[in-house]
């Protein structure tokens, strides 16, 4: 029983640095908003907070399933490319130095009209 106390502890206190360290990373997108709708053939800034956390080093924006360049400024404006008439998915994802996904992640979806 002692031994099984002890495991239990053990484990319980490796796990509460990671249960923090997954609170200390955040993704704010400030604008567009989540439902918005936009105009066709407009150009569009994705204005964001990221707080990359332990493991994490950029992040990438993701627009439609297609990744765009690395960004490492964490507070800012990102040039979203001219959307098409249709719904659109924009995804901020946290990476660390070799690209792979650290977990933390935001989307938000858009609806783009003709003008």
């Amino acid at each position: 029983m002692k031994t099984v106390s002890l495991a239990l502890l053990a484990t319980l206190l490796l796990a509460m640095p990671l249960a923090v360290r997954a609170d200390q990373a955040s993704i704010t997108i400030l604008s567009p908003k989540d439902g918005a709708t936009l105009d066709a053939d407009e150009t569009y800034p994705l204005e964001y907070e990221v707080v990359t956390g332990p493991g994490g080093d950029h992040f990438h924006v993701w627009v439609d399933g297609e990744r765009g360049p690395g960004v490492h400024d964490l507070k800012g404006k990102y040039a979203l490319p001219k959307l098409a008439p249709g719904e659109h998915t924009i995804t901020i994802k946290v990476v660390d130095k070799g690209h792979v996904p650290t977990g933390p992640q935001k989307t938000i979806n858009v609806r783009v009209h003709e003008k």
